[in-house]
């Protein structure tokens, strides 16, 4: 009965048992035989060699490949509407050491490449300002919408056109690629995207998420970075034995289909209703106060999204026997 978030979702079982497995004596930090096998691991899944770092929480991801792709008196194109904006607390500048993040517009909280040009052609590349070093979007977005691979490449096409670096916040990754069925690698580095911060916290993970970078010699500081900010925990291997267990048989992909799904099953259920379209696992709803608390009434927890909407987020463990009351009683409304 609980739609608020699927940060609170329990964790899934092959991440209980991998993480139960790991649990005997190995090298501390990164040295042990899991996190070493990363790189190889996620290089297989993106065709592409590739550096993987894991790290404990999706704040860390993105500021790290930020501080990666842009200096303290750089910049950062993101939309006005993203999660590096509003709901990281300033950790951004505070990791990149005082970069500021320059807001585009963009429906769903996509921005196009017409929205982050109008950004970038406000910047003077003069030393009294600072100058733009890197693009970064979300995918799946804010508001539950998806980049196709086509749409991710028009972004990276400003990015390189301008010798920008590109910066994926995919907390909900595994949701665009079961969205739009596309390759991993397509929605990625074919498309451009430099450092990818790959999100499993939602999607059944524990604690871990990975930090993918598609230039691998961005790592090298990284590594330095991620000591100094506190995030090399000392038995690293819980983490890393963690993004296995989600990679291996595609736990990650079938987590996000069945969290997908439910969300299009509200969304059918919901109709007019409907703020943004439903392309991931949220759905955003107009509601009166009345009818917000006529489906509290009932027993379903969900937050409120300014005045006169209600967000509902579907986890990758919740079913259809959960899902169908919550869709019957936005019906009946």
């Amino acid at each position: 009965m609980r739609f608020f978030s699927d940060n609170a979702a329990p964790v899934h079982p092959a991440v209980l048992r991998a993480m139960a497995a790991a649990d005997e004596l190995d090298t501390a930090y990164d040295g042990d035989r899991w996190s070493k096998r990363l790189d190889e691991r996620f290089s297989d899944l993106f065709d592409t060699p590739v550096r993987a770092l894991w790290v404990p929480s999706g704040t860390a991801a993105n500021c790290l490949a930020l501080a990666a792709l842009c200096p303290p008196h750089g910049a950062v194109v993101c939309h006005r509407d993203a999660h590096i904006q509003n709901d990281e607390c300033g950790a951004p500048e505070f990791y990149t050491h005082g970069a500021k993040l320059m807001l585009a517009d963009g429906d769903g909280a996509k921005m196009t490449p017409g929205t982050a040009e109008a950004v970038l052609g406000l910047a003077r590349y003069d030393v009294h300002q600072q100058r733009p070093h890197a693009i970064s979007i979300t995918n799946a977005t804010e508001y539950g919408r998806v980049y196709t691979p086509d749409e991710t490449a028009a972004i990276g096409d400003v990015a390189k056109a301008r010798g920008l670096g590109f910066h994926l916040d995919g907390a909900r990754f595994a949701n665009a690629v079961a969205a739009t069925g596309a390759h991993p690698a397509d929605l990625t580095w074919r498309a451009g995207v430099d450092a990818l911060s790959f999100g499993f916290v939602k999607n059944g993970g524990m604690n871990a998420e990975a930090l993918v970078f598609f230039r691998p010699e961005l790592a090298e500081d990284t590594l330095f970075r991620r000591k100094r900010a506190g995030l090399l925990l000392s038995k690293g291997r819980y983490l890393a034995a963690q993004l296995f267990a989600m990679l291996d048989d595609d736990v990650w992909l079938d987590c996000a289909r069945a969290s997908n799904a439910g969300a299009a099953m509200l969304a059918q259920a919901a109709g007019g209703r409907l703020v943004h379209g439903v392309e991931a696992n949220e759905v955003f709803l107009r509601v009166t106060p009345q009818e917000a608390a006529a489906l509290r009434a009932k027993g379903f927890d969900f937050y409120d999204w300014g005045p006169g909407e209600a967000r509902l987020v579907i986890s990758w463990n919740q079913r259809e026997d959960v899902i169908r009351p919550l869709a019957d009683a936005i019906a009946a409304l």
